[in-house]
């Protein structure tokens, strides 16, 4: 009840407006959120690296309303990338993008979003990194792979992002494999009708074991994105029963969440990949974070109240 609710205010308006006016916000944001623009990112993103891991970075937005707001978020993307060009950290970092953001739900938004997405895509290949295309609500799931299909036409590396909480993973799991594929599964953190998606914990575990299964036995890359002790030993043994390598597959965990995991994985020798997101328009990802942990609603909840 109290993840649906979360989950229900990360789209609420007045309560987006009463969170972001509130002074005491800001701070605890800072964990899950690594600055208000990429200067601010930047150097947090040089540490993971000094420390061993890689990086997603992530400009945050979402539900673009027009054709300029699409636009300049893929300027926000070239700076980025050319950034990391500069600092020489494109073989250790990529980029994040969400085809909402880019004018999905514009009229004739997948056209859009595509033809945005082909332009992040294709400097990113000049600078010798890659693209994951981000999963949002359910009701872009279909118009998102068909996205990520069209852009490996070019580009088959174009990682895409499926979640564990749809009935429908399994199946795009297998639609979405091939060779130099790589797909980043998550468990979801957006609310979905009991039609198409899991409401139970347990349901949406299970329901990632099974596409983690088929994901080690396919071709590509599996991204296994996680905190779940449990899930993250899961995942050794499947890549171990399917004759992968550490090299062969990745774990992915949000940037300030199980920092000392991120750390004693990545010092056992497995890839390590912070999802690292940053900009003004914070307020919808970091109450899905409240949502998806208990522990991260407490460290709000005394944070705000001034506890340490």
């Amino acid at each position: 009840m109290l993840r649906q609710t979360l989950l229900a205010l990360s789209r609420n308006l007045k309560f987006r407006d009463l969170m972001v006016a509130l002074p005491a916000t800001r701070a605890v944001v800072d964990r899950f959120v690594a600055g208000q623009d990429w200067e601010q990112a930047l150097p947090r993103v040089k540490a993971l690296v000094e420390r061993g891991l890689s990086a997603t970075v992530d400009v945050l937005g979402e539900d673009t309303t027009d054709l300029a707001q699409a636009e300049h978020m893929v300027g926000e993307y070239s700076t980025l990338l050319d950034s990391l060009a500069a600092e020489g950290l494109a073989d250790r970092v990529e980029v994040s993008i969400k085809p909402t953001a880019l004018g999905l739900g514009l009229p004739d938004g997948p056209a859009v979003a595509l033809a945005n997405a082909r332009l992040i895509v294709q400097r990113a290949a000049q600078i010798g990194t890659t693209v994951t295309v981000d999963m949002e609500d359910h009701g872009t799931t279909e118009t998102t792979i068909a996205l990520v299909e069209a852009l490996r036409a070019d580009a088959p590396d174009v990682g895409c992002v499926l979640q564990s909480s749809l009935k429908r993973t399994e199946l795009d799991c297998a639609r979405l494999d091939g060779p130099r594929s790589r797909t980043r599964l998550c468990k979801g953190a957006y609310a979905s009708p009991a039609e198409v998606a899991y409401t139970d914990r347990r349901d949406v575990d299970i329901n990632y074991v099974r596409c983690l299964r088929a994901l080690m036995r396919g071709q590509g890359r599996p991204l296994v994105a996680t905190h779940d002790p449990n899930l993250i030993e899961i995942a050794q043994e499947l890549a171990s029963r399917c004759g992968r390598s550490q090299a062969d597959f990745e774990f992915q965990m949000l940037y300030g969440i199980r920092t000392l995991e991120q750390e004693r994985l990545a010092d056992l020798g497995h890839t390590v990949r912070v999802y690292v997101p940053f900009g003004p328009d914070w307020y919808g990802y970091f109450v899905r974070r409240l949502a998806e942990r208990p522990a991260n609603l407490v460290f709000f909840l005394r944070s705000f109240l001034g506890r340490k």
